[in-house]
Protein backbone atom coordinates (compact mmCIF):
# COMPACT_ATOMS: atom_id res chain seq x y z
CA UNK A 1 0.00 0.00 0.00
CA UNK A 2 1.82 3.06 -1.22
CA UNK A 3 0.65 6.33 0.33
CA UNK A 4 1.39 9.47 -1.58
CA UNK A 5 1.43 12.94 -0.18
CA UNK A 6 -0.42 15.53 -2.08
CA UNK A 7 1.52 18.72 -2.38
CA UNK A 8 -0.82 21.65 -2.76
CA UNK A 9 0.50 25.11 -3.53
CA UNK A 10 -0.98 27.71 -1.22
CA UNK A 11 -2.40 30.73 -3.02
CA UNK A 12 -2.38 32.92 0.08
CA UNK A 13 -0.31 36.07 0.33
CA UNK A 14 0.86 37.58 3.59
CA UNK A 15 -0.07 41.29 3.59
CA UNK A 16 1.45 42.27 6.92
CA UNK A 17 4.89 43.07 5.53
CA UNK A 18 3.37 45.06 2.68
CA UNK A 19 1.27 47.20 5.04
CA UNK A 20 4.37 47.94 7.12
CA UNK A 21 6.22 49.20 4.05
CA UNK A 22 3.27 51.33 2.93
CA UNK A 23 2.95 52.80 6.42
CA UNK A 24 6.65 53.73 6.50
CA UNK A 25 6.43 55.31 3.03
CA UNK A 26 3.41 57.32 4.13
CA UNK A 27 5.28 58.66 7.16
CA UNK A 28 8.34 59.46 5.03
CA UNK A 29 6.36 61.46 2.45
CA UNK A 30 4.38 63.30 5.12
CA UNK A 31 7.56 64.41 6.86
CA UNK A 32 9.39 65.43 3.71
CA UNK A 33 6.42 67.32 2.25
CA UNK A 34 6.43 69.75 5.19
CA UNK A 35 10.13 70.46 4.71
CA UNK A 36 9.91 71.27 1.00
CA UNK A 37 9.11 74.94 0.36
CA UNK A 38 7.53 75.56 -3.05
CA UNK A 39 9.25 78.01 -5.35
CA UNK A 40 6.18 80.03 -6.24
CA UNK A 41 5.03 83.60 -6.42
CA UNK A 42 4.27 85.25 -3.11
CA UNK A 43 0.66 86.32 -3.45
CA UNK A 44 -0.87 88.73 -0.99
CA UNK A 45 -4.48 87.83 -0.32
CA UNK A 46 -7.00 90.41 0.89
CA UNK A 47 -8.91 90.18 4.12
CA UNK A 48 -6.11 89.65 6.62
CA UNK A 49 -5.99 91.95 9.62
CA UNK A 50 -2.19 91.94 9.98
CA UNK A 51 -1.60 93.52 6.56
CA UNK A 52 -1.64 97.29 6.16
CA UNK A 53 -4.46 98.96 4.30
CA UNK A 54 -4.22 98.78 0.53
CA UNK A 55 -3.02 101.94 -1.19
CA UNK A 56 -5.47 104.23 -2.91
CA UNK A 57 -6.09 103.36 -6.56
CA UNK A 58 -5.02 106.86 -7.62
CA UNK A 59 -1.53 106.27 -6.17
CA UNK A 60 -0.93 103.03 -8.09
CA UNK A 61 1.01 102.93 -11.32
CA UNK A 62 -0.66 100.64 -13.84
CA UNK A 63 1.07 97.96 -15.89
CA UNK A 64 -1.30 96.70 -18.57
CA UNK A 65 -0.74 93.65 -20.77
CA UNK A 66 -2.70 93.56 -24.03
CA UNK A 67 -3.78 90.56 -26.10
CA UNK A 68 -0.52 90.55 -28.11
CA UNK A 69 1.61 90.51 -24.94
CA UNK A 70 2.73 94.15 -25.17
CA UNK A 71 3.34 95.97 -21.90
CA UNK A 72 1.99 99.44 -21.13
CA UNK A 73 3.26 101.40 -18.12
CA UNK A 74 0.79 104.20 -17.30
CA UNK A 75 -0.60 103.95 -20.87
CA UNK A 76 2.85 104.22 -22.52
CA UNK A 77 4.13 101.20 -24.45
CA UNK A 78 7.27 99.81 -22.85
CA UNK A 79 9.45 96.69 -23.08
CA UNK A 80 10.09 94.36 -20.16
CA UNK A 81 13.69 95.57 -19.74
CA UNK A 82 12.60 99.23 -19.81
CA UNK A 83 9.91 98.43 -17.23
CA UNK A 84 12.53 96.84 -14.99
CA UNK A 85 14.74 99.92 -15.21
CA UNK A 86 11.74 102.18 -14.46
CA UNK A 87 10.76 100.16 -11.38
CA UNK A 88 14.26 99.40 -10.06
CA UNK A 89 14.44 102.77 -8.28
CA UNK A 90 11.33 101.90 -6.29
CA UNK A 91 12.52 98.46 -5.20
CA UNK A 92 12.01 97.61 -1.54
CA UNK A 93 10.20 100.84 -0.63
CA UNK A 94 6.75 99.35 -0.17
CA UNK A 95 5.75 100.59 -3.61
CA UNK A 96 2.66 98.99 -5.15
CA UNK A 97 1.69 98.69 -8.79
CA UNK A 98 -1.48 97.52 -10.49
CA UNK A 99 -1.11 94.65 -12.97
CA UNK A 100 -4.06 94.71 -15.38
CA UNK A 101 -4.00 92.04 -18.10
CA UNK A 102 -6.57 91.93 -20.89
CA UNK A 103 -8.83 88.89 -21.12
CA UNK A 104 -6.85 87.42 -24.02
CA UNK A 105 -3.43 88.42 -22.66
CA UNK A 106 -0.88 85.61 -22.75
CA UNK A 107 -0.03 84.13 -19.38
CA UNK A 108 3.70 84.56 -20.08
CA UNK A 109 3.33 88.35 -20.05
CA UNK A 110 1.49 88.33 -16.73
CA UNK A 111 4.06 86.00 -15.18
CA UNK A 112 6.90 88.20 -16.48
CA UNK A 113 5.48 91.27 -14.74
CA UNK A 114 4.68 89.36 -11.53
CA UNK A 115 8.19 87.88 -11.49
CA UNK A 116 9.66 91.34 -11.99
CA UNK A 117 7.62 92.63 -9.05
CA UNK A 118 8.77 89.73 -6.88
CA UNK A 119 12.47 90.24 -7.74
CA UNK A 120 12.29 93.99 -7.02
CA UNK A 121 10.25 93.49 -3.82
CA UNK A 122 7.33 95.48 -5.22
CA UNK A 123 3.73 94.79 -4.26
CA UNK A 124 1.97 93.67 -7.42
CA UNK A 125 -1.81 93.90 -7.27
CA UNK A 126 -3.36 91.72 -9.96
CA UNK A 127 -6.63 93.22 -11.20
CA UNK A 128 -8.72 90.85 -13.30
CA UNK A 129 -11.78 91.90 -15.27
CA UNK A 130 -15.20 90.76 -14.14
CA UNK A 131 -17.13 88.47 -16.44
Amino acid sequence: MALRKRSKVSAEFNMSSLTDIIFLLLIFFMLTSTVVAPNALNLKLPGRSDTPASPDARQLDEVRIDAEGSLYYNDLRISASELESQLSGRAGTGYSMLIAPDREAPVEGVVTVMDLAMRLDINGVLAAEQE
